[in-house]
């Protein structure tokens, strides 16, 4: 047995593997409406432009909004079960998706999935906080954001064992249906064995309570860290077009092989997420912890380097002659895109008062989906539509997601500045954090 203030190791990573677990949940949830789209648009009659509204905006403009007030609940009350409740609610608006009869009954239950998301992560990211030290927690962060390709790839797998080598016939209803049953079975679990930690335990021994803020504070606080900011706005660029390339990847290979195995290519698609993006999030959390114990700047560095190398290859893959080229470079491709984002995870928690990282968390994220899922997915879908008024369907999505490539740009500027910045905000972060803590005993 161990307790809440001294959690034994094999309880955190128990911890730690349970929260990826329902991290890569809301993953399968995301990334199904990409895989199933063809289906979801030919069954419905829905235009690019709809569909993309159900991949990016109907889904990230609650998610972006309600995340904040969830937050705030999350630095004061029991983080467990704000994290069940919001696990129960996403699946079952997931169920709810497969039961949709046209857009307005599909684009609700969408809005009601991301709800339910919004109350995920600022939960986990603070749990995981309190049960890492700042140098252990870029490395914990980093496995749980393994859940994102793990996520993908469970997504691909489920989908791949419930439709035929054609894809003709696709039960897309039937897939949804038993997803959101299966999440509201492991909010049940997250429920039941899952101990709210100590706040504040990995900076201070004391168990006294931790002073919360009021709202406006600490959204004054966080918005005052220029590396906080940075670090916000270089994943954000970056995560769209990995949102874009998520929704729209499927529909492009059926244009470019409609011949090709449908079944196999969801398959090998899964392998790839689960391995090299997987591999690529972990060996990215690895290194920014060992690197940035001798420079800081490393978790500046790191996904700057990573998402320059993206560029190329991501609009390359649009433009090769065969599925079996382009999936070699989907493999290149999603490595390096999952480096930048343990280090990431770790500044807006190492950053953000220990009083406040829920809040820290769900400001991040309120950038992120607000540009990268709500706009990702989106605009690349209207420019398809644009496009395809002098184009063919194949040409029209190629120039869409080459145009979407260009947006790595401004995402390995930010963190470029995020390297130039993060020693001082760094310094000033740990001063007072430790004031904090000595504030608490």
């Amino acid at each position: 047995m161990t307790n809440q203030h001294n959690p034994s190791k094999n309880y955190r990573t128990f911890v730690l593997i349970l929260l990826t677990l329902v991290y890569s949940f809301n993953f399968i949830d995301r990334q199904i409406v990409g895989i199933l789209a063809p289906f979801i648009q030919k069954d419905l009659d829905l235009t690019n432009t709809q569909m993309g509204l159900l991949t990016g905006l109907l889904f990230a403009a609650l998610y972006t909004v309600v995340a904040i007030p969830i937050a705030w609940l999350a630095d004061r009350y029991n983080r467990v079960n704000i994290l069940s409740i919001a696990l129960a609610t996403w699946s079952g608006f997931t169920a709810l998706f497969g039961l949709a009869g046209n857009f307005m009954q599909i684009g609700l239950a969408r809005m009601g999935v991301g709800i339910g998301e919004a109350g995920g992560s600022p939960a986990s990211h603070s749990i995981i906080s309190d049960l890492y030290s700042k140098e252990e927690r870029a490395g914990a962060l980093g496995v749980y954001s393994m859940g994102i390709p793990l996520g993908v790839m469970a997504a691909y797998f489920v989908t791949a064992s419930l439709v035929g080598s054609s894809g003709e016939e696709v039960d897309w209803r039937r897939i949804f249906v038993i997803l959101g049953v299966t999440g509201i079975g492991l909010a049940v679990v997250v429920k039941l064995v899952l101990r709210e930690p100590v706040r504040g335990a990995m900076e201070f021994d004391s168990t006294a309570n931790v002073v919360q803020p009021p709202f406006m504070e600490s959204l004054v606080t966080l918005l005052k860290i220029p590396s906080w900011w940075w670090m916000c706005f270089g994943i954000a660029f970056g995560s769209f077009v990995s949102y874009s390339f998520s929704a729209w990847q499927t529909k492009y290979l059926l244009l470019l092989n409609p011949d090709y195995n449908f079944q196999t290519l969801l398959i090998i698609l899964g392998i790839i997420n689960g391995t090299t993006y997987a591999g690529g999030t972990f060996l990215g959390a690895r290194l920014a912890d060992k690197w940035g114990a001798k420079n800081i700047r490393v978790y500046g560095w790191l996904p700057a380097v990573a998402i320059s190398l993206c560029l190329p290859i991501g609009i390359a893959s649009f433009w090769v002659p065969s599925i079996d080229a382009h999936l070699i470079l989907t493999t290149l491709f999603l490595l390096f895109m999952g480096m930048y984002l343990g280090p990431s995870f770790a500044i807006a928690q190492t950053l953000a008062p220990i009083n406040q990282r829920a809040m820290s968390t769900a400001l991040f994220f309120f950038i992120l989906n607000f540009v990268a899922l709500g706009g990702g997915p989106t605009i690349t879908g209207w420019m398809i539509d644009l496009f395809k008024e002098s184009n063919a369907d194949l040409e029209s999505t190629r120039y869409a997601l080459t145009v979407t490539c260009l947006m790595f740009v401004p995402s390995v500027i930010s963190f470029l500045v995020v390297a130039r910045v993060l020693p001082k905000d760094w310094a000033a972060a740990e001063k007072r954090n430790l004031e904090l803590a000595k504030g608490g005993e």
